[in-house]
């Protein structure tokens, strides 16, 4: 096998950077098919932290080329920022980021917009990062985005945002705020241009390349299966197409190239900003998960929200990407808790559902199965045979209830602390 997708199978943070990190190891190639600075992979290496926003996690490994996609969008001071923080760590950037010229660059007034839309009391509020991800892909959809191709032409550049603000101003307006002029924009503009148009390039291209060369690539998604424009829990979503299907318009490879998907889930359930989360805990084993798994976002610092596992969520996640493993992370947060329950099905005001109903959980009740727990420190663990048998066994409830074979179990934060059971591109 040579081309690999990793995807979030829950509401995003269910640990993807250390998986996508662990798997680096043997891929020659990692891609970013998707989103932006709002999604952070936290990585342990040794008693370091690393948090990546744009960067591909495999950037951690030197043998490794990194490709942004054109699916991105890309704040370029972060990504500038970003890859200033790897250099100081002695993790060469150069001839290894390689930053697709149809990724969209989100600008500052795109950050003011989604700040203002966010702190409105008007509306529905999504619980969004404020990060300017939505505004960006709204002027791509609109057709006045500014592509990081454009960074080549910088007359051409200064007309797309004169374009974009005019569009934008009433709106701004309207929320009691102000826009940049064309002038504030270009200014720090023009001096990313200058750091970032080497590292640009069609990425397309290169990928199929790789591909035909039988290059292993990994394809890593960011947030998780609910939060997609299309399939998640709209309207609280992000704003761009987070499952598999998403890594061949995302990359710019075709599906044909594609072998393997591999869906990434916690041992139980977190979402973070508003909307519908059937399994939430607002109690003492809602604040254990929280507390004992550091449930706070890597990039913003809120407190996640939490819940038990939800296995109707994971057979959709398993439907509308074509799961064929998963890769469970934080099997160790369960510890010490007496009782573990698992939501099997949802019952609705007209029947029960196996899978995500009508309405997309606004209206589902969790219809749970309980499991007993264990005690046991299983952060030493590195074959299921070594963890308690009632770990054991709630690992083989879940592959009963997916249908989907676990092959990595993550016991801890750490790189060592991971049980191995099937090579992710061995299949």
């Amino acid at each position: 096998m040579s081309t690999l997708i990793i995807i979030g199978a829950q509401w995003g943070d269910e640990g993807k950077g250390k998986v996508v990190d662990l798997l680096s190891e043997r891929a020659e190639v990692v891609v970013r098919y998707a989103g932006g600075p709002n999604a952070g992979h936290t990585l342990v290496v040794g008693d370091d932290k690393i948090v990546l926003r744009l960067t591909p996690s495999g950037v951690l490994h030197g043998h490794t080329q990194c490709v942004l996609g054109q699916g991105m969008v890309i704040n370029p001071a972060v990504l500038i920022e970003e890859m200033d923080t790897l250099t100081e760590r002695r993790l060469s950037v150069d001839d290894r980021i390689f930053l697709s010229d149809r990724a969209h660059l989100i600008l500052p007034y795109h950050v003011t917009i989604d700040s203002l839309r966010e702190e409105s009391k008007e509306g529905t509020k999504i619980g969004t990062t404020k990060r300017g991800i939505g505004p960006c892909y709204e002027d791509k959809v609109g057709r006045r985005g500014l592509r990081t191709g454009d960074l080549r032409n910088l007359d051409h550049a200064r007309d797309r945002i004169a374009e974009a603000l005019a569009t934008w101003s009433a709106t701004v307006e309207a929320l009691g705020g102000q826009l940049p002029s064309v002038d504030e924009v270009m200014a720090p503009l023009e001096a990313q241009a200058k750091r970032l148009v080497p590292f640009i390039t069609e990425t397309s291209t290169l990928l199929e390349q790789w591909a035909r060369g039988g290059k292993r690539i990994m394809l890593e998604g960011a947030q998780g299966t609910l939060l997609d424009i299309d399939h998640g829990t709209y309207p609280y979503v992000t704003s761009s197409s987070a499952v598999s299907g998403g890594a061949c318009t995302g990359a710019g490879i075709g599906p044909s190239r594609i072998d393997r998907v591999v869906g990434i889930t916690k041992a139980y359930t977190t979402r973070v900003g508003e909307g519908p989360f059937p399994t939430e805990l607002d109690d003492a084993d809602g604040q254990h998960l929280r507390d004992a798994g550091h449930e706070y976002g890597s990039v913003t610092g809120r407190p996640r929200r939490t819940g038990w596992l939800d296995l109707a969520a994971l057979r959709y996640a398993r439907r509308v990407n074509g799961l064929d493993a998963l890769a469970l992370t934080k099997l160790d947060v369960l510890s010490g808790m007496k009782e573990l329950k698992v939501c099997v099905a949802y019952r609705t005001s007209t029947h029960e559902h196996d899978a995500v109903p009508v309405g997309d959980f606004f209206d589902a009740e969790p219809i749970y199965e309980t499991l007993p727990g264990w005690t046991d420190d299983i952060t030493a663990c590195r074959r299921i045979e070594d963890l308690p048998a009632n770990a054991q066994r709630y690992l083989a409830f879940i592959t009963e209830k997916t249908e989907l074979p676990i092959d990595i179990v993550s016991v801890g934060p750490r790189r060592s602390e991971t049980i191995i059971r099937r090579d992710a591109f061995d299949g």
